[in-house]
């Protein structure tokens, strides 16, 4: 008989992440991450794919962009002048954070540099990317 994870059960699990065909994560040679089921510390749509799996149990995961990160928005990137950001060696791909008045941690990716202006996208990096895990979960408290 399946036993599906339940809810506030630990789960240890094995995962690796492939965009495009890419490789940009994986921890089968590591340790397994912990996370508490049905908190919120995984993304949620790979949280209720996994629910039916058992210890032991290896899957494939497809999750579209729109239930991983969102679609990219055009609308979340803005130019800004050099002089903003004195003292940074900027480079295209460079991740800048900053403070909101909140309190909250914002971050931007540095897209494009020239001599008067910055361009900041503060898409995240996986926005508008389908996420194609590969899991193995290790163990179930």
């Amino acid at each position: 008989m399946i036993m599906a994870i339940k809810n506030n059960q630990l789960v240890q699990m094995h995962y690796e992440l492939k965009v495009d065909d890419n490789m940009l994560e994986t921890n089968f040679e590591a340790s397994p991450i912990e996370f508490e089921y049905g908190k919120g510390e995984i993304l949620p749509a790979l949280e209720m794919a996994i629910k039916e799996m058992e210890e032991g149990q290896t899957k494939d995961i497809n999750i579209k962009a729109k239930d991983a990160y969102g679609e990219h928005n055009p609308k979340l990137a803005e130019t800004l002048p050099i002089s903003d950001f004195e003292g940074i060696d900027l480079e295209i791909g460079l991740v800048l954070e900053a403070d909101e008045e909140n309190g909250e941690i914002i971050k931007a990716t540095v897209t494009e540099v020239t001599k008067d202006s910055v361009t900041v996208d503060y898409n995240h990096p996986l926005a508008g990317c389908d996420l194609d895990f590969k899991v193995l979960i290790k163990r179930i408290v």
